[in-house]
């Protein structure tokens, strides 16, 4: 096949490709496609998976002001007196940790202060909101709440942002080391677990840990990621309830009942962590989340749920991820040097899907996040950069194809072989064929009588006459030396005819020299007469030569035999000898006169040979006769009978003056009358 030795420049590109998207992956480049897959795959997971697991835990609940609440209140934002209230009712009801999801970080223009502190502090278990504060991702400082609050509370800080630029989708919580180290802070929803069990969160070895019962693995960036419940859906069947619908408490049924009503709704705050916060549209506290627009208050929820369930979602270790992108890599690299397109790329893709698969079935069933976007990116330019190669190296072989056998084999040939390249073999391959030589009987003097302008139009002339017949018989012109043609039938494309094409070319080609014979006699050139031979059997085909410079060729005993048959009509004064082998694969086809069985210079065996007359029953008359003495003196000879022999190839020129094989032959019988002869014709010369 042509391009055993192609450049495979596209598996270093591929090598690279692999390496720049691992890269990209540990800076999270893409962050924004991985999120939206994200969502797809918690999406299956909320439908596949263990649906305990996926469930929100009890233990925290959501106590909610929203638009209903505010109409009934009829005063916007809440007071911080009726703050101090819900607090108190909510620890009289048994809430472990009361969470406050409002910055309380200016004071009050109404004096509500005091009562508020005293509230929390007569509670003992409440947790405020604080912010962190960064300068081009420096840590600057925290924004506390007044400090009359912090002096009756803990605080948390509620920063949480997306990681991609482009979009705000919430995905995971960062923990901040430095932001613990310099002030002991934590995110509200770890400091809400903290106080919840009753224990100090650490950062240790990559984990945060709460106690000795939960770590949570932390990615590079020290984020988590959060494990947003399945929720029930609407009885509208138009999507599905926000946590605080399924696990809240509408604030109005504390605020606004007797403190003796609170006891009936005390069995869904004692034990809990309570949340406080907004759910109204007022509040501008909506954030994208795989799962949809979440209240902040309810993301906050979720990242305590996620806590408390150890962190089910994990990332995949960095190196582990290298070594499925490894695999992936090799994978594709094995698939690239497929030849047919459609299975290199049904195969591509299938390792495309595989892992994809994969890579749901992990998220699904043991919560680990497989980075799906550097891998796919990788896969397809992989397979970009491989067809391209392909495709560029399919155009340079069918130009290839088309400039070396243009001019030398038919179009319908040269397009088949473009269409399949395979039908050529690099460096040869052995097969039965047809090989074809001719010379230009005395060309030396025949040129001597030109100028060299005048001899190279004639040759063109008299080359293109001749190729034309070749091509148009499926034959292979191999090469030209001088006025000699070099040709062959049964490659590129297999022929089972080549002995039966190569003989009826042969007939064309002497049939076509006539008239230009007779062209070249009226412009007053020589008279020109060719030679040709022709040999059938095995011999070795294929591209030769160096690796700058290949011909297609053929070469073996049987190619040189047909030159030797060639120079052998010089001998016999004829014009077209075939062997016996490619008369044998054609005797129905072609008229033939055997002409002798003969030793050529360089071969101890002796071949029968014959002259190439015509087609089929195309011999007739003087001609028919002549051949038909001709047999019977050839025959006689053999029986040693060389004066009857002598006698038949003279009746031979009576019928056919000037006949080169009957006259050869009389005056071998002749001179054979008192030899010993083994009645082979041993030629001394090659031709």
């Amino acid at each position: 096949m042509l391009g055993k030795a192609r450049e495979l420049f596209d598996l270093p590109l591929i090598v690279c490709v692999f390496i720049l998207f691992t890269a990209l992956e540990y800076s999270e480049a893409f962050t924004l496609v991985e999120d939206e897959l994200l969502s797809y795959r918690q999406a299956f997971r909320h439908a596949n998976g263990d649906q305990q697991a996926v469930k929100p835990l009890p233990n925290v609940r959501v106590i909610y002001t929203d638009e209903a609440f505010y109409d009934e209140y009829q005063a916007y934002p809440l007071r911080r007196e009726d703050l101090g209230t819900l607090i108190l009712r909510l620890k009289a009801m048994g809430a472990a940790v009361i969470g406050v999801d409002m910055l309380l970080d200016s004071p009050s223009a109404y004096g509500e202060d005091p009562g508020l502190a005293q509230a929390m502090a007569s509670a003992g278990n409440v947790l405020l909101v604080s912010q962190a504060e960064f300068k081009e991702a420096a840590y600057q400082g925290m924004n506390y709440a007044i400090p009359a609050f912090t002096e009756s509370a803990n605080s948390g800080y509620s920063n949480i942002s997306s990681n991609s630029e482009l979009r705000e989708t919430m995905v995971r919580l960062r923990v901040y080391p430095e932001v613990a180290e310099e002030d002991q802070q934590w995110p509200f929803s770890v400091e809400a677990v903290s106080q919840y069990l009753g224990v100090k969160p650490a950062i240790q070895e990559g984990q945060l840990t709460l106690g000795d019962s939960l770590a949570i693995q932390l990615d590079q960036f020290n984020d988590f990621y959060i494990d947003f419940p399945k929720l029930k859906p609407r009885f509208s069947g138009s999507g599905h309830l926000h946590l605080h619908e399924e696990l809240g408490i509408y604030a109005g049924d504390i605020l606004f009942v007797d403190e003796e009503e609170l006891m009936d709704l005390a069995y869904e705050v004692d034990g809990n962590i309570i949340l406080l916060g907004e759910v109204a549209e007022v509040a501008h506290d909506q954030f994208e989340t795989p799962v949809g627009n979440i209240f902040g208050v309810n993301i906050i929820a979720s990242q305590i749920d996620t806590l408390l369930k150890g962190g089910p979602l994990r990332s995949l270790p960095y190196i582990v991820e290298c070594l499925i992108a490894l695999v992936l890599m090799g994978t594709i690299i094995g698939l690239a040097i497929l030849a047919s397109p459609l299975l290199r790329n049904a195969a591509s893709f299938a390792v495309l899907g595989i892992f994809v698969i994969a890579a749901f079935v992990a998220y699904i069933q043991a919560g680990w996040v497989v980075s799906m976007t550097y891998n796919l990116a990788a896969i397809v330019t992989a397979m970009v950069m491989t067809n391209v190669r392909h495709y560029l190296f399919e155009r340079g072989q069918k130009a290839y194809i088309r400039e070396a056998f243009g001019q030398y084999l038919s179009p319908a040939v040269v397009e088949d072989l473009v269409k399949d390249p395979e039908k050529l073999s690099l460096g040869g391959e052995e097969r039965e064929m047809t090989a074809y030589f001719s010379d230009i009987a005395g060309f030396s003097s025949f040129s001597e009588s030109m100028t060299p302008t005048e001899l190279v139009n004639l040759l063109n002339e008299y080359l293109t006459a001749m190729c034309d017949v070749i091509i148009e018989t499926g034959g292979t012109i191999d090469k030209f030396e001088g006025d000699a043609i070099i040709a062959f039938w049964g490659a590129p494309l297999p022929d089972p005819n080549h002995a039966r094409q190569a003989c009826f070319a042969s007939l064309d080609m002497r049939d076509a020299l006539g008239p230009l014979g007779e062209k070249w006699l009226a412009e007053g050139r020589p008279q020109v007469s060719v030679r040709m031979g022709l040999n059938t059997g095995p011999m070795v085909v294929g591209n030769m030569g160096s690796t700058q410079r290949v011909n297609y060729t053929i070469m073996g005993d049987a190619v040189n035999l047909a030159s030797r048959l060639e120079g052998a009509n010089k001998a016999f004064k004829s014009d077209l000898m075939i062997s016996e082998a490619t008369y044998l694969q054609c005797a129905d086809e072609i008229d033939v006169r055997e002409l002798d069985v003969i030793r050529v210079v360089g071969k101890d065996e002796p071949i029968r040979v014959y002259q190439l007359l015509n087609r089929k029953d195309q011999t007739t008359g003087a001609l028919a006769d002549m051949v038909d003495a001709y047999h019977r003196g050839l025959g006689a000879m053999r029986n040693r009978e060389f004066e009857s022999a002598a006698a038949l190839f003279d009746q031979c020129l009576s019928l056919m003056p000037g006949d080169g094989p009957s006259a050869i032959q009389k005056a071998r019988a002749s001179s054979l009358l008192d030899a010993d002869w083994d009645g082979v014709f041993t030629l001394t010369e090659k031709g």
